[in-house]
């Protein structure tokens, strides 16, 4: 089982396919794993493509259980937030020898994507936003995800204090918008970007409104969710990757 060691953390990935590289940010929230990007627990497919069969002819596709999520444990300090997050994924970058790469992340995995290109904006040669989170007449939503979260952490870990969950919880969604950068940071990032909004309570349609209000740089595709768009949403996403593939 392929794990990256972290000072603080042993994070799961695989590696499927072959061709310039793609980063996944599964969904899920704070639970964020590999295994959302296959189907549910009835074995029924997700609303969503999955990225680890539908682009590896093409793509070498990198998919990984985030922190304390899947297969993946580390720990939980007060000072740790999106930025800790950044430095796992540009760490498994590194260790797999890619130095630019895409980025596509659904629901939290939006905000990764963004923080991805906040941290290392050389390196991201775009971003597939599919139902990303936000803000929006949702707090309670955040809430009780750190609530499960700091139940998960510290059933396995009763070192990690519930006063450093807490901290994290208030770093990672305590601002507003995507959480993890401002307005003025979208308005003013020119990385080439595909947007698939979001439409409900934790993917507020008002997110992904802003989103494309203010991205100097980025592509819509209303319709995408479920099996009669399936199709088209692999052949939009494909289409943007190979346009903005580097090229030599």
């Amino acid at each position: 089982m392929p794990m990256l060691k972290r000072p603080d953390a042993e994070i799961h990935y695989e590696v499927h396919g072959k061709g310039f590289p793609v980063l996944l940010y599964a969904p899920g929230g704070l639970r964020s794993n590999i295994e959302f990007w296959g189907p549910d627990a009835e074995g029924k497919p997700r609303a969503w493509m999955d990225p680890r069969t539908a682009l590896t002819d093409r793509f070498t596709v990198i998919s990984m259980d985030q922190r304390n999520a899947g297969r993946s444990i580390a720990d939980v300090k007060a000072d740790h937030g999106w930025h800790t997050f950044a430095a796992d994924h540009l760490a498994l970058m590194d260790l797999l020898g890619f130095g630019k790469f895409f980025v596509m992340g659904g629901c939290i995995g939006g905000s990764y994507c963004f923080e991805a290109i906040e941290q290392a904006p050389e390196r991201v040669a775009g971003a597939i936003l599919q139902n990303p989170i936000g803000l929006w007449e949702n707090r309670d939503t955040w809430d009780d995800g750190i609530r499960i979260y700091s139940k998960t952490v510290r059933a396995r870990d009763p070192s990690i204090s519930e006063e450093a969950v807490q901290s994290f919880g208030r770093n990672m969604f305590g601002p507003d918008f995507v959480f993890s950068v401002t307005r003025e940071f979208v308005k003013n990032c020119h990385t080439p970007m595909l947007l698939q909004p979001g439409n409900d309570k934790p993917h507020p349609a008002k997110t992904s409104e802003e989103i494309a209000a203010l991205a100097p740089n980025l592509e819509v595709q209303k319709d995408w969710r479920g099996p009669q768009y399936l199709g088209e949403s692999i052949r939009r996403v494909r289409a943007f990757m190979e346009r903005h593939t580097p090229k030599g």
